[in-house]
């Protein structure tokens, strides 16, 4: 039964004309995650009982005939860095093994008031700190395209449960590319909203100017569904944007022939794997071939993007993970002596090798006597990323690129090697650090099957945009 269920459309007809029950869709997800999920690991805490209690409410809608909501019955996971209420969240960090949040994150509430049944909270990089999902405190997750490789990172474990029919749609969080590069290394269509568009309240900081939270799909128009119903102010994030929320599965059927879009020098350099430029170069001239106008562009200050990124993104953690301290309600070490300790072990214990790497750059680039030289000058040269794609867009309504340099390497490849680890990150990081919205979705394979993904980056707050060409893109292929 799941298999002709993949989308939330179908899902949504099938409960609303009796066709399924919302708790029969739901057990059968459980059942293929109890068969699938012991090799690829991508769930680290399932929720039955709130499953059951929100599959009970929707069949109890459907058999009184009431309307049903744009998510009824769609099984969902979310990124174990969204405050769940009653459910462990741990951000796959030793440091927050046994928290159980006293509220919810606001996307995830908004995604259970719209219907959604939450199957449970899926694996990701520790803090959400790594591009392949190898950095989880509690086991790596495997990519169900080819399970000797990584599934991306950090949101490694949502997209491998939609990509492995394990869930319908998931949340997942983008920092520096965390949303978009896994859904181009399993082969699924994964949206990285605007700053602002969505809430970060309940989200496990990061760095908090960074941050995003958006969906993990299918297909684009599941993807424009989730958006709708996640996106809109919050009163209880100051930075979320009190901006109307358009109808982004309308914006889908606009036309996109006369769309302008731009393709950059930087993002097709050194590096570039020769398969991966292929596909995404055959899927602009698919774009162009169905109307759109390709115009050259230039984002010269690309080159600084990395360095830039791992500046602010790691003195942002330094910060935020302070809060760790063994005090209050995270990992605390046992048998201390003394407060600076409990402090230091507790600490020490509880991080992982690459969130200390992370917390030790960052607080040497906010250290007296360095703020100037690295972090200021970082937030100087992060000016310039986003004027660069200013002007760009002055010029063009979308830019295309790219999701990744490469397709998903093997688990361990890059595992001692950080700075070819941050490299893989070097199309994405762009978008983050100039808070524009960008999408990946699906452009084709290599000759070994591993899905490449093609990056669609937008205007600020034109999530339709980006959309509407990735949809156009999609039913093309």
């Amino acid at each position: 039964m799941i298999q002709p269920l993949l989308t939330i459309n179908a899902v949504r007809s099938a409960i609303q004309e009796r066709k399924i029950t919302t708790l029969a869709l739901m057990e059968e997800h459980y059942e293929r995650i109890e068969k699938e999920d012991a090799q690829i690991g991508a769930f680290l805490t399932l929720c039955r009982e709130r499953a059951l209690e929100a599959a009970d409410r929707i069949d109890r809608m459907a058999a009184e005939g009431e309307p049903l909501p744009p998510l009824a019955g769609v099984p969902v996971a979310i990124k174990d860095v969204m405050s769940t209420r009653g459910v462990r969240t741990t951000a796959a960090s030793k440091s927050l093994e046994h928290y159980i949040p006293p509220y919810d994150c606001t996307a995830v509430a908004r995604m259970e008031a719209a219907g959604a049944v939450v199957l449970g909270k899926t694996n990701c990089d520790e803090f959400a700190m790594g591009s392949s999902n190898e950095n989880s405190a509690f086991r790596p997750v495997r990519n169900p395209r080819a399970l000797d490789r990584v599934p991306g990172g950090s949101s490694g474990g949502s997209a491998a449960a939609v990509a492995a029919d394990m869930a319908v749609a998931a949340l997942g969080s983008d920092t520096g590319g965390s949303i978009r590069q896994p859904a181009s290394f399993c082969g699924v269509v994964g949206l990285m909203p605007t700053y602002g568009r969505v809430s970060r309240y309940g989200l496990i900081a990061f760095a908090s100017s960074l941050d995003h939270i958006g969906p993990i799909t299918k297909n684009v128009k599941d993807a424009a569904t989730v958006l709708g119903v996640i996106a809109g102010r919050d009163p209880m994030d100051s930075t979320s944007a009190n901006l109307p929320v358009p109808d982004y599965v309308a914006e889908l059927e606009k036309p996109s022939r006369g769309l302008k879009l731009g393709v950059a020098k930087e993002y097709f350099g050194e590096g570039l794997d020769p398969e991966v430029r292929q596909a995404v170069e055959s899927a602009i001239d698919r774009l162009n071939s169905l109307g759109c106008e390709i115009v050259p562009v230039s984002l010269p200050h690309t080159p600084y993007a990395i360095p830039t990124y791992y500046l602010i993104a790691t003195a942002e953690a330094s910060s935020n993970l302070a809060r760790y301290d063994g005090v209050r309600y995270s990992y605390r070490a046992r048998g201390v002596k003394s407060l600076s300790e409990m402090y230091r072990r507790s600490r020490d214990e509880s991080f992982g090798a690459e969130v200390k790497r992370r917390i030790m750059l960052g607080t040497y680039a906010l250290s007296a006597g360095y703020y100037d030289a690295y972090y200021l000058k970082a937030q100087k040269v992060r000016t310039l990323l986003a004027r660069d794609f200013e002007e760009a867009f002055r010029k063009v309504d979308a830019i295309v690129t790219p999701t990744s340099p490469t397709p998903a390497f093997r688990l361990g490849e890059k595992s001692n090697d950080p700075l070819a680890m941050y490299l893989a990150d070097i199309y994405t990081v762009t978008a983050d650090l100039a808070g524009i919205p960008g999408i990946s979705v699906p452009c084709g394979e290599t000759r070994d099957k591993l899905p490449i993904g093609l990056q669609i980056l937008g205007r600020h707050f034109d999530e339709a945009t980006i959309l509407r060409v990735a949809h156009a893109y999609e039913q093309a292929a």
